[in-house]
């Protein structure tokens, strides 16, 4: 599995970001993501083999598109500088969190957790929090979760407190979050190494509490 094909595509397009190029080196793009597609798969695999609910899911249904097709997606460039998966329960689109794996040459990132969940999910993570702080301080604070997420939870806050929420909160920093995710880089020459899986999945297995706080809030009623 040739992972060096990922990276050299993806520096074409970045390059040359439009139909045409795309329609010419639509041979390569079929082999840099038949490459990347098996590459999911062997972290799938490890994945499921600690995340339950990831059990049924296949490579295929964790992969984004390369086209520019929904509204986070900004610029005028018609396709994505980068190939992506999200593994969560029902798929990559699904309400859950899950775990992350995101190839741009020179700026590739293992993430996990939930970025910009919908409107009642959010309520419910907030609440969760504001229920259960230790719990949620614990799993954030752990030390092999600091180990490899060093930066900790990230993403924009909100300017003022969310409804229902008092100022002078202890925990209202983490409340104004409006996503709840953690990522490490990757390297290209990490990627290109023989054990960059079990690396990976070691990564995404110690954010599995992370994933499990979200989606217990998330799914409660």
């Amino acid at each position: 599995m040739n992972r060096a094909s990922i990276l050299d595509f993806l520096r074409g397009l970045a390059a040359n970001n439009n139909k045409p190029w795309m329609d010419e080196h639509r041979a390569e793009y079929h082999q840099a993501r038949a490459v990347f597609k098996e590459l999911v798969a062997e972290v799938l695999q490890g994945v499921q083999g600690f995340e339950p609910a990831l059990q049924t899911l296949t490579a295929g249904e964790t992969m984004y598109r390369i086209n520019k097709n929904d509204r986070f997606q900004q610029g005028q460039d018609p396709y994505k500088r980068h190939m992506g998966a999200g593994l969560k329960a029902e798929g990559r689109h699904s309400r859950w969190a899950g775990y992350f794996l995101t190839l741009e040459p020179g700026n590739s990132w293992l993430g996990a957790g939930k970025w910009l969940p919908d409107t009642a999910s959010l309520q419910r993570i907030r609440q969760e929090i504001h229920y259960s702080p230790d719990t949620f301080h614990a799993l954030r604070q752990h030390p092999e979760f600091v180990r490899h997420f060093p930066d900790g939870l990230e993403g924009d806050r909100l300017q003022r407190p969310p409804k229902g929420y008092d100022k002078n909160d202890p925990d209202i920093e983490w409340l104004k979050m409006k996503s709840y995710l953690v990522s490490r880089p990757i390297s290209d020459a990490e990627l290109l190494q023989p054990d960059f899986v079990a690396r990976a999945v070691e990564s995404l297995h110690v954010a599995q509490p992370l994933v499990q706080f979200l989606n217990q809030a998330i799914g409660e009623e």
